[in-house]
């Protein structure tokens, strides 16, 4: 399990769906768009729910456990990506998108 580091918080997450974080945030970011970010909180951690603002002038740091850089699944990640651009911000939701041997790196 990786951590997303925001501000003073850590958040942890799956290797995998943090690099799929780490493209759509920064994407996000660079263009100058803030945005809700919302998930499902693990059950070691009481589970519920949990939401933050991203936005560029708090400091962010993504730290992977693993030392293998995850293959992107870009269905998943323009998923996503759409969710994000909505109302409700980004929704982390499951990888239920297959993924396609020309959507990988």
């Amino acid at each position: 399990m990786g951590k997303l580091h925001y501000g003073n918080h850590a958040f942890e997450m799956d290797d995998r769906q943090l690099a799929h974080l780490q493209l759509i945030i920064g994407v996000k970011l660079r263009r100058g768009e803030n945005f809700f970010m919302a998930w499902k909180a693990p059950a070691s951690s009481g589970e519920g729910r949990r939401a933050v603002w991203i936005d560029n002038g708090v400091p962010i740091y993504f730290e992977y456990a693993g030392g293998r850089e995850p293959k992107l699944n870009f269905a998943w990640a323009e998923k996503l990506a759409d969710s994000a651009s909505k109302g409700g911000g980004l929704i982390i939701m499951a990888e239920d998108v297959p993924i396609m041997p020309d959507a990988t790196t």
